[in-house]
């Protein structure tokens, strides 16, 4: 990196105290002198020497553990990521709020932090250790030595890049700092009024003068290694970005604050798989969740339609039935090679309908209730899994998800789930509790309509997503299905406070479409805690039959997230 000019007009000295590392490599020749001792020498220029020799470079942090940043706004997430990159800095970057992506760069280029004017800027510069302060739009007075650019032709001289061309809209500041070349830096503008001299971030503070012609001469650090830094996107991290590029870390966005999230975000810690990770905005919650879905992302394992969430951002349409039963659902009409076939044309049909992917689906019925007690007593017949292992892996291989129903009779939902904990291990395979089938130690079948505690599903929904974690899987989606209020009483008490699954009720009555529509709008109404929601199609109950993809989608409100046939 080349050494910027030495200041040469102070109004105030600049005092170089012990937190300020004098850089002494980066300026020599390409020649080398023969070795000596065991050591190279290289060749320098007296001026090349003195300019080494004088040219300030911030001292980073060393990074050992995750953490995550929580400032709500851009100047708290701004001084939080000064405190973590940045042990000291002889220069820094103040800028006005509307002056952050300009800021950010300016930093990125210079290698030095980025502080959004505020209360908060005074003590942080004490901390650094700063002498001097680059400034950019109207900012109160730091109380040390500024430099206040004139234009943006003045600002890339003062910080060595290449003035901005064009301005960066909002909603991309992010993705514009990330695709920066550290080698040749360039300013970034955003959209707007905003410049470098303007007042209209900060119209009470007067427009500081500058105390100097140009910054004291300066190096980028060494680059951070080792640490991936995380942002959502959100232009509100700007400067705090600007600080992490300014140390050499990696930046990697992240929709919504996790890394499970999409394809690219899976696919780049499964590469990177970061030993120390920090993450900007509170979306990423705390250390620890971080820690944990940056070890799942890093193995690379994604769901039917990309990443590792099933929802939100997914449309899945299912056959239901079981293997080899033509009277449980159009699933078991055909063998498996025809029943994955069939179950991708289905879903084809909505592909046009909706702006996101959408994902081919089996529900499978893996525990059938019976009118007969059975050996066992509980009124359901458990399938092996190993008889279900063709059809799941083979669901697995064409990208299709598969979701395990249980019909558990007398018994309990955890006793039958933990059952089929094999197949459940499988990224691709979900969880379905259908309270229908769960009766009482005196009831049978088909004299009554069962229901669930919502204390028993909440036993199931702790496991599942302990399996989830304990494994690094893929989050998984646990579905309850439902067409009666008292099926699953208390069902905003249902616990959907584990990221690990995503919790869906599936509303599968049938009958004539606008008793179906008013069941549809009483269970909605009764759940509103619960944000993802499935519609059932039938194909010989339903009266006059079953809704078309296209009413589907328009008539169903709000939009099925799953769409079975059965």
């Amino acid at each position: 990196m080349s050494v910027r000019p030495l200041w040469r007009s102070a109004l105030r000295p600049l005092a170089i105290g012990s937190a300020v590392t004098l850089a002494l490599t980066g300026c020599t020749s390409s020649g080398s002198e023969p070795i000596k001792d065991g050591q190279v020498t290289t060749r320098e220029t007296t001026s090349q020497q003195s300019a080494a020799t004088d040219a300030l470079v911030a001292t980073l942090s060393a990074l050992s553990d995750t953490v995550v940043l929580t400032g709500d706004s851009s100047a708290a997430l701004a001084e939080q990521a000064s405190q973590t990159f940045f042990d000291s800095a002889p220069v820094v970057v103040i800028a006005a709020e509307g002056e952050s992506l300009r800021g950010a760069s300016a930093a990125a280029a210079l290698g030095v932090p980025v502080l959004i004017d505020g209360p908060q800027v005074s003590s942080e510069i004490d901390r650094l250790g700063s002498e001097v302060a680059l400034v950019l739009g109207a900012v109160s007075d730091p109380g040390i030595d500024v430099v206040v650019p004139k234009d943006d032709n003045d600002l890339a001289a003062l910080v060595g890049a290449s003035a901005a061309d064009g301005s960066v809209a909002a909603g991309n500041h992010i993705g514009a700092l990330t695709a920066l070349d550290a080698d040749n830096p360039q300013l970034l503008a955003a959209d707007g009024p905003a410049t470098v001299s303007s007042t209209s971030a900060a119209p009470v503070t007067a427009r500081l003068e500058s105390d100097r012609d140009e910054l004291p001469a300066t190096q980028r650090p060494e680059a951070t290694s080792g640490v991936v830094v995380l942002s959502s996107g959100d232009d509100r991290d700007t400067a705090a970005v600007g600080t992490v590029l300014a140390s050499g870390a990696h930046v990697v966005i992240v929709p919504g604050g996790d890394p499970r999230s999409t394809s690219e975000s899976v696919s780049a810690m499964a590469e990177m798989k970061p030993e120390t990770a920090v993450g900007v905005g509170p979306e990423f919650i705390d250390a620890e969740t971080l820690k944990s879905r940056l070890q799942v992302a890093s193995t690379g394992a994604e769901l039917p339609g990309g990443g590792q969430l099933v929802l939100p951002g997914k449309t899945y349409v299912a056959l239901y039935g079981h293997p080899g039963s033509t009277a449980l659902g159009v699933l078991g009409e055909q063998d498996a090679p025809a029943t994955i076939k069939r179950a991708a044309a289905i879903a084809s049909e909505y592909d046009s309908l909706v702006d996101q992917p959408v994902v081919p689906a089996l529900e499978i019925i893996a525990t059938v209730a019976s009118a007969q007690s059975g050996r066992d007593g509980n009124y359901s017949n458990e399938v092996a899994p190993e008889a279900l292992h063709e059809l799941v892996d083979l669901a697995g291989k064409n990208g299709q998800y598969v979701v395990l129903d249980l019909q558990p009779g007398r018994t309990d939902f955890l006793t039958q789930a933990k059952l089929y904990e094999e197949l459940l291990v499988l990224p691709h395979v979900g969880l379905a509790l259908d309270p229908e089938w769960r009766i009482k130690p005196n009831q049978v079948h088909l004299r009554q309509i069962g229901h669930v505690e919502v204390a028993e599903v909440n036993q199931v929904a702790t496991w599942l997503a302990d399996l989830v974690k304990e494994n690094n899987l893929p989050q998984k989606m646990l579905i309850l299905h439902q067409f009666q209020i008292q099926m699953l009483r208390d069902v905003n008490n249902v616990d959907q406070s584990r990221s690990e699954i995503a919790v869906l009720i599936h509303v599968d009555g049938q009958g004539p479409q606008p008793t179906k529509q008013t069941t549809w709008r009483t269970l909605h109404n009764n759940a509103s805690t619960v944000q993802y929601w499935g519609w059932k199609n039938f194909y010989d109950e339903d009266i006059p039959g079953p809704l078309s993809p296209s009413d589907t989608i328009t008539t169903v409100d709000p939009v099925p997230d799953f769409i079975s046939y059965q």
